[in-house]
């Protein structure tokens, strides 16, 4: 029997929809293609104490097994190219296939990473230096930076080095501090980047228009403050008008300003966080600039300072020498030394510099006009049945709340769960942890309107499902293999069997 609601119906749930295990497709002897045995004598380089004995128990499959397999995998995937995907916090826009072109050109995809560090190999990886050195210029005139870095490997990774940057001016000046101030409403990585680098951390509540509470703030501003660390527009997706006045109050006492870049995608050709008053920015090149995004990874996370932390970037840097070459400058005695291996996750950085030379300032300024509009359309259109956390126009993302529906004991993650019978990958919820039942969305710059509109009508479908028959909600999604697990029970078990029962 199907559920009615508003013409949408709940299927039946699925079960057939259980993929076996590659292992459990396994038949002996059976193999995939086998190339003959080499004619030519050679023996392992390797001492025999360092190779296997045994071999190991790959599941025996044919070639088209093992392809029919991978392949009904990915098909399960909810991705950015196949789905509406509107996480807040994290811009998960489309990927040009035009960048992928780039970055898989033999040029960069086929050079080995030590070459420019041989005797004479930097002639050889000309294009590849310069496709760094420029992205360092290209970075620094977005953002308002004098140098960057592109070792960094995630945003996270560099959140660590700009706080590491940080903590080595301090050390240089003899400044004695201890503090980092971080607003309530942060990403939870900023602490962590600042207690791993040997900071302690005092978090500032969020005042009733969703800005850091600047009365508090000025209390806690002292000698021992290294560093503010802010992203702009913050994670309620609402920009900050003292942004001036919170870096004259951190500059007073010798302190940084540190941006956290994760919303650039807000402020691009609009703003650039130096002349806010930031000294330090992380840039994530996996979602500002459209390379992939997810998944562990590919990232790029690269760092920008101010020209008084220039002496401490991480070496080697791309120059360029006075007859137009360019080469790697090892000579910094002040840098906090290597981050990352080599310089950064170069395929990605390969992506997001055709990327930027693609759009242009210009098109640069649109992905943010049109990003901004995007989340405010949304906004319009849902904060009659989800109110907005704070209510008042938003950048590229909103935070709503489904606070109003614990009446009928429904939850923020019940909606999110019937989104994906809708076809929808759900957004961000419970983020911020500052708002109740929270709910983010970031339709990015990429969404057209009419695959927004079929998104709010899901979500507004699922709110009037939640008076009529709110049980059927709380049983989503019936469209999937698992429906909803005991996501503790799951994180210690394993077990096949018990995700089957699940479903």
């Amino acid at each position: 029997m199907e559920n009615k609601s508003k013409g949408f119906n709940i299927p039946e749930r699925k079960t057939d929809s259980v993929m076996d295990l590659v292992f459990e497709k396994s038949v002996p002897g059976r193999r995939g293609f086998r190339g003959p045995a080499p004619d030519v004598e050679g023996e392992c380089s390797l001492p025999q104490e360092y190779c296997r004995q045994t071999a190991l128990p790959f599941p025996e499959v044919t070639e088209l097994d093992c392809l029919r397999h991978f392949t009904g995998l990915s098909r399960k995937n909810f991705s950015v190219d196949t789905h509406f995907y509107p996480l807040g916090s994290c811009t998960m826009k489309y990927n040009p296939r035009f960048t992928e072109d780039c970055a898989k050109h033999p040029g960069f995809s086929q050079l080995h990473p030590l070459l420019p560090q041989l005797r004479q190999g930097e002639q050889y990886s000309q294009g590849a230096l310069q496709v760094l050195f420029d992205m360092d210029r290209l970075l620094s005139e977005i953002t308002g930076m004098d140098a960057f870095t592109l070792q960094p490997l995630a945003g996270a990774h560099g959140e660590l080095t700009g706080v590491m940057l940080i903590a080595a001016y301090h050390r240089a000046k003899g400044n004695d501090k201890k503090i980092i101030l971080i607003p309530d409403s942060a990403h939870g990585t900023n602490p962590a980047s600042a207690t791993i680098a040997g900071y302690e951390t005092v978090s500032i509540p969020t005042d009733d228009k969703g800005e850091m509470d600047m009365e508090i703030l000025e209390k806690n501003i002292n000698k021992d403050v290294a560093a503010v660390m802010l992203t702009c527009p913050n994670t309620l997706g609402l920009f900050n008008p003292g942004i001036d006045r919170i870096a004259g109050l951190v500059h007073a006492v010798d302190g940084l300003m540190y941006y956290d870049g994760a919303n650039l995608n807000a402020l691009l050709g609009r703003c650039r966080p130096g002349d806010l008053g930031f000294d330090v920015v992380h840039v994530n090149l996996h979602k500002t600039f459209s390379t992939p995004h997810g998944g562990g990874g590919p990232g790029a996370g690269p760092v920008g300072v101010k020209k008084a932390l220039v002496p401490f970037l991480p070496v080697s840097r791309v120059i360029q020498t006075k007859d137009g070459t360019f080469a790697l400058d090892y000579d910094a005695p002040e840098s906090i030394g290597y981050i990352a291996s080599f310089y950064g996750n170069f395929g990605v950085i390969v992506k997001a510099y055709a990327y930027i030379l693609l759009l242009g300032r210009r098109g640069l300024m649109e992905t943010s006009d049109h990003a901004v509009v995007n989340a405010n359309y949304m906004l319009s259109r849902l904060k009659d049945v989800l109110p907005p956390a704070f209510d008042r126009a938003c950048m590229h993302e909103c935070v709503l709340t489904a606070k109003t529906l614990l009446a009928r004991d429904v939850h923020a993650l019940d909606l999110a769960k019937y989104l994906i019978d809708r076809g929808f990958h759900p957004p961000t919820v419970y983020f911020p942890l500052i708002v109740k039942e929270a709910m983010m969305f970031e339709p990015t710059e990429c969404e057209s309107k009419e695959e927004m509109d079929r998104f709010i009508q899901a979500l507004r479908d699922g709110v009037g499902l939640s008076a009529s028959n709110p049980q059927v909600l709380k049983e989503c999604p019936f469209t999937m293999p698992i429906s909803r697990p005991d996501e503790v029970r799951a994180a210690r078990d394993l077990n096949a069997n018990f995700f089957q029962s699940c479903v």
